[in-house]
Order: structure tokens, then sequence, then C-alpha cells
């Protein structure tokens, strides 16, 4: 048995494992995804390894909810700041490395901020899709509203398109512009196969690309089915992913 403690960040759910003392095997895929399942698992969108780290307070290990490792996840990386708090590894702030590198995180008592990459390999491919990467691959659909697309069909159908094959495939957001600095959104996850509550990752390629359109803009909320989040521009455009993590549930699983 091992102990397990469920959280969650706008609906985005996770698996958090103090791995410190390396009892499970980073490369146990197959355990990562049976702990996911929401039938026969404890039921999240990932698992999280917490590792010690020589350089950072600790390092984040990602494994999507099929159980392979994947990019940064925004949302996850606000989890583990809150768990890390939990097990007195920090406080008020901290750094830790991810996938993507080292980032900085700010505890509040409702809120933590982390602070993502700088968005990177920007395509535009019409007035209304592009592409960003923030530490994870965002293609974006600008639409109104993302209420009525049809997520998982359309989801699906550009996450497995062949300009993506190369890469593994792409995550997908559909997103409505409200006003200047509000947007609403919706996303298909690649490695889920399906649309979660939030994505981190996705809020901030979003709010990255309205910024584009805005450049006076400071920070951007957005509006995800699980929730709010807002998006703060600091150093040079390097963006702030905000909003709550909270535990959910503690218990234990069986690895054997």
């Amino acid at each position: 048995m091992i102990d397990f403690h469920k959280y969650q960040a706008t609906g985005n759910d996770f698996v958090m494992i103090d791995n410190r003392e390396r009892i499970l095997s980073p490369q146990d895929h197959a355990l990562f995804e049976r702990m996911c399942h929401r039938r026969f698992g404890i039921g999240a969108d990932g698992v999280i390894l917490v590792q010690h780290h020589a350089d950072y307070a600790f390092e984040m290990l990602y494994y999507n909810s099929d159980g392979r490792p994947s990019t940064m996840c925004g949302n996850g990386g606000r989890c583990v700041v809150r768990f890390a708090e939990f097990l007195r590894i920090c406080t008020s702030e901290t750094a830790f490395l991810a996938v993507d590198g080292p980032h900085r995180a700010h505890l509040k008592p409702d809120v933590v901020e982390l602070e993502m990459i700088l968005p990177y390999d920007h395509r535009v491919y019409s007035a209304t899709e592009e592409y960003l990467h923030t530490g994870s691959p965002h293609h974006i659909v600008w639409v109104a509203p993302p209420e009525a697309a049809d997520i998982r069909t359309e989801g699906a159908r550009i996450r497995y398109s062949p300009q993506y094959a190369a890469q593994g495939g792409t995550n997908v957001n559909f997103v409505q512009a409200l006003a200047p600095g509000k947007l609403a959104m919706r996303t298909y996850e690649r490695g889920v196969e399906d649309e979660t509550y939030s994505c981190g990752t996705g809020v901030t390629a979003a709010a990255a690309a309205h910024r584009l359109r805005y450049p006076e803009l400071n920070s951007v909320t957005v509006k995800t089915p699980g929730g709010m989040l807002s998006v703060r521009f600091e150093d040079e455009g390097r963006p702030w992913l905000c909003g709550p993590a909270v535990a959910v549930f503690s218990g234990r699983y069986p690895i054997a």
C-alpha cells in the first residue's frame, strides 16, 4: 500500500505521491494509469510524484491519466506546490524543477501563483486559429461561444491532425474573447483524450495569445468549466498562473 493525496485546481484533479524515498518507480506507467481510472482507481486527470532534487526544493514528475510522462501541467504545478506546503517542504514561496525547467511559486491562503515559462513557437494559421507552446503545446480556436463547440470531436480531430503528428499531438483550446482581458475557454487535453474542467498551460496560452492583441494588458482572467483563473504578466511578459489549489481527500492505494 502507498499513501496518496488527491488535489484539484479549478476541477483539474491529480493524485499526489510523496516519492522522496523512491518507493515508486517513475517508470511504473501501468500503475499510474490504474490510479487515474475513474471506475477502478482513485480517479484523476494525472499523477504527480514529488521527488528530491539537489538544487531545488523538490522535483515534480507529471503523468497524464494514460500513465505516460507528459509535458508541463500548470494546474498540476499549482497543486504540487500546495502539496509541498502540506509536506513542510515550503511555506510562502518556493522554487521547484519540472519537465520544462525551473518554476517559482507564491503561496497565499486561497491562491497559488505559479511562474510559467515564456511562451514560444507562436504560429498563426488564420484569423481564428493559432498555436503557442507554454510548457505544453496548445492549438487555440477562437469561437463564440465555447459552449457550442463539439469539444471531443473537434478536439480529437485537431489533436491527431498530421500537422502535429511529429510532436506527438497537441492540446486544443476553444476560446471566446468576452472583452479585453476577459476570456472563456474549454479544453481537449492530450493524454486525457477528452475535455477537462480546466487546463493551466492552456489558460496561459490563451491569455498570452489574447495579450498579443492587447499588449497594454497586465493580466487576463479566464473562465473555465471548473472556475476562474487569472494570468499576470511580469518581467518582459513572463506569465504567472494564479488561482485556487486545494486538497480533496487522502487514502492508501494497493501497489502490489
